[in-house]
C-alpha cells in the first residue's frame, strides 16, 4: 500500500468520525442489556464456585 492511499484512507476515516461514529446496527439498549446479562452470568458462576464461605 502506498503512502498516498494510506493517507487517503485516514482522511476518509477522519471525515466519517465527524458524523457521530455510531454504526446503525449498534443499539445502545441492546448492547447495555447484553453486557448486563453477561456480567450477571459471570457473577452467578463466580458465586457457585466460591463455596468456602
Amino acid at each position: 500500500m502506498s503512502y498516498h492511499s494510506a493517507a487517503a484512507q485516514l482522511v476518509t476515516l477522519a471525515a466519517e468520525g465527524e458524523h457521530g461514529g455510531n454504526h446503525n446496527s449498534l443499539n445502545p439498549a441492546v448492547t447495555g442489556g447484553g453486557a448486563l446479562i453477561i456480567l450477571l452470568l459471570l457473577l452467578w458462576i463466580t458465586t457457585r464456585f466460591n463455596r468456602d464461605r
